[in-house]
């Protein structure tokens, strides 16, 4: 995931993220774990805090998936 790897190209714990983004450490693992999926307010303090754009944390997400919609036949 996106976020595992730009939290551990900075050398970062989850403690430091966690302090660097205001969110709980438990948040931080469940979102990397894939238990959770997180708010969108979440993603925010996310983006600032690992001074990164939004959307770069999202852009692994719709890596080889098609578009939601129906399908052509």
């Amino acid at each position: 995931m996106e976020l595992a790897r730009l939290r551990a190209v900075r050398g970062w714990t989850y403690d430091e993220l966690a302090a660097r983004s205001g969110l709980a450490r438990r948040t931080l693992i469940e979102i990397e774990q894939g238990r959770t999926i997180g708010t969108l307010k979440t993603w925010h303090a996310l983006a600032h805090a690992l001074d990164t754009p939004l959307d770069d944390l999202f852009s692994t997400l719709c890596r080889g998936h098609d578009l939601p919609g129906p399908s052509e036949g």
